[in-house]
């Protein structure tokens, strides 16, 4: 009777190492993916940072002794960061450490390029965000800053990006468009034409008019906490547009 109760109630072995096989399968060809995006990811990363470093030299080169006012300064924050400051605006490219996957509604989920691998879907993620320089040089914590890019980058090098309309409408064909130095440079630029047509614009005078004494005395003390940003308070009909794309 033991023996039978033993036999009956034994893990069957054989079913539970094809269900761990399976499951250690999964685990290594998922892992190797994110690995192998991360990576790639990384590589585009030195590339935008290899465009803005040249944009930097460049404008030195040819411009910065003649028009002193008007500077461009390049920074590397660290490995997944970097920084382009171009007269009153800085450019922020922040590369996210994790691997996502376009949602199931997102419209590259339809193209043939998706459907014949689906790993393709699966994508590091560039932000490029936009802040003004007086932002970071008066240390005005409150002020807003701008995501104006997101450029997605999946195991093949493809991207895609989603932006505003300089961004957007030029490079986001994903099955197209493989990220190279010269792509790189490509987009920076369009980054750069964007935000300087971008401007810093007035507030409402009803929602500015009453501040806090705190809010006066931090801005006597040059730590302005007046929160600033280049579309606080407005809601124009060229951003709805956009936000609809």
């Amino acid at each position: 009777m033991l023996f039978i109760f033993l036999r009956n109630f034994a893990p069957n072995f054989q079913n539970m190492d094809e269900a761990t096989v399976a499951l250690c399968n999964l685990l290594i060809n998922k892992g190797e993916l994110k690995q192998n995006i991360f990576q790639e990811t990384l590589n585009s990363m030195l590339m935008f940072k290899e465009a803005a470093k040249e944009f930097d030299e460049f404008y030195r080169d040819k411009y910065e002794e003649e028009h002193e006012k008007v500077t461009v300064h390049y920074t590397n924050r660290n490995q997944y960061e970097f920084q382009l400051k171009f007269a009153g605006d800085i450019l922020v490219f922040l590369m996210h450490t994790n691997i996502f996957e376009f949602s199931r509604d997102h419209e590259v989920m339809r193209t043939p390029y998706i459907k014949e691998d689906k790993d393709r879907s699966y994508c590091g993620v560039i932000q490029i965000f936009n802040f003004l320089a007086d932002s970071f040089k008066y240390n005005r914590v409150n002020d807003l800053g701008y995501m104006i890019g997101r450029i997605m980058i999946n195991k093949e090098g493809h991207y895609y990006v989603e932006g505003k309309r300089e961004l957007a409408q030029v490079f986001n064909n994903f099955s197209a468009n493989k990220i190279t130095p010269e792509n790189a440079h490509s987009i920076l630029r369009s980054a750069i034409e964007y935000t300087i047509n971008f401007d810093l614009l007035l507030p409402n005078y009803d929602e500015m008019k009453i501040i806090t004494v705190n809010d006066m005395l931090q801005f006597e003390d040059q730590n302005m906490t007046l929160r600033t940003g280049k579309r606080l308070g407005f809601r124009f009909e060229q951003d709805v547009v956009d936000e609809k794309k």
